[in-house]
């Protein structure tokens, strides 16, 4: 078995066979550099930006007096999985992370004709003027990356929630920069509980236990402005969160993480929110869709039983909602594509998660005809690039 701190990330390639003509991928990611930050972050806060140096055999970003060592669990591409390390050198990470025409080559090699693309999102701080500023920053420098092939590659904003007419101004920059859906927290941002160290979690699960809620009127301008400018909103797993530094508890979270995140959606749901923005279009990403029919099952029955005195007035049923607003990716999940034509997974969508460590990457196409075996092909042709196609906007 190779030693993993030998093995060179960004080796040569072979270009995989397809086994379709036309791929879109729903969820693959970037790795910027911390030194970006410099370049991205407004005037006022560069001064304040990360720094990069390197010890021994481990770069580690500099920030706020705090030195971090660069984790690898975001980027595993162009390793076998027996040469994963979960620290190291910004060179052990697949280049196509953070330079777009290594992207585009990349794609080539597995097949990939278009991909969505989501990032880190903001800085680690408890100033919450820089936290703010830093997701504005770092979707002008994913919007950038993708600007190189704007046919092929489309950015996903990161938007906090800290307050609505933040997010419903980054939505509007969203939109004017040609990015193609917003990101948001699972739950809504508390600033009561802000502070450096919980910063990182607020970007991405919020504040798990807080007072507000998106089914509150008080997120109406969200989804309104969603549907004004056709904006796609995702959670990007988020609802609880996964050790990923930690290799006792790491495996044990995977798993929780993608049905965790029926709880963000139930709560749209029982809450009214699609029935006051019908048009409204809400992606579950990296959720994985073999437990959505079940749960659309589940949460039918139950409502009907309990809809009465819990005076739940939605006006459908819960799967209603899930075939008609409710979108959900997956990477390998052959239950979810056995299961496509019950209530609750008309709209799900394939992707690669390059280059994450779940990443099907180089072998996408041979995970497609996996998971698609017998699958007709004008089926199989909708799951991975049509319905992305639709939720994202991009035809």
């Amino acid at each position: 078995m190779a030693n993993p701190d030998t093995v060179n990330a960004n080796r040569e390639i072979e270009a995989a066979p397809r086994v379709a003509d036309y791929v879109v991928d729903a969820d693959v990611h970037v790795t910027p550099p911390p030194t970006m930050w410099k370049e991205f972050l407004s005037p006022q806060f560069r001064e304040f930006a990360p720094t990069l140096e390197a010890i021994d055999d481990v770069d580690y970003t500099v920030f706020e007096g705090q030195r971090r060592a660069v984790h690898l669990m975001q980027s595993q591409a162009g390793r076998k999985t027996e040469e994963y390390k979960n620290v190291g050198k910004f060179s052990d990470m697949r280049l196509g992370g953070w330079q777009a025409e290594k992207r585009i080559d990349d794609m080539n090699r597995d097949g990939m004709d278009k991909a969505i693309l989501f990032g880190g999102g903001p800085l680690q701080t408890g100033n919450l003027d820089l936290f703010l500023d830093s997701f504005d920053a770092f979707n002008r420098w994913q919007s950038a990356f993708c600007s190189y092939a704007p046919d092929r590659l489309y950015s996903a904003a990161f938007l906090p929630t800290v307050d609505v007419p933040t997010t419903v101004r980054m939505m509007h920059e969203a939109k004017k920069r040609g990015d193609v859906a917003v990101n948001i927290p699972a739950f809504p941002q508390s600033l009561r509980n802000f502070s450096k160290m919980s910063s990182i979690w607020q970007a991405m699960t919020g504040d798990v236990s807080g007072e507000r809620q998106y089914r509150d009127p008080e997120f109406d301008p969200i989804w309104a402005t969603a549907q004004e400018l056709d904006l796609a909103v995702t959670f990007h797993l988020g609802a609880r969160i996964s050790r990923y530094k930690d290799k006792t508890n790491f495996l044990p979270d995977i798993p929780m993480g993608k049905t965790a995140m029926l709880e963000v959606v139930s709560i749209m749901i029982y809450g009214g929110v699609f029935d006051r923005f019908p048009d409204l279009r809400v992606g579950l990403i990296e959720s994985g869709v073999g437990w959505i029919p079940w749960a659309c099952e589940y949460m039918d029955r139950t409502w009907e039983m309990q809809r009465h005195w819990t005076e739940c007035n939605i006006k459908h049923p819960p799967s209603f909602y899930f075939d008609a607003n409710i979108y959900a990716s997956f990477i390998s999940d052959r239950i979810g594509v056995q299961l496509r034509n019950m209530p609750g997974c008309k709209n799900i969508m394939w992707s690669s998660d390059y280059p994450h460590s779940e990443t099907t990457f180089p072998h996408s196409h041979a995970t497609i005809a996996d998971n698609f075996n017998d699958v007709p092909a004008a089926e199989r042709d909708w799951i991975i690039a049509g319905c992305a196609e639709k939720f994202f906007g991009l035809r």
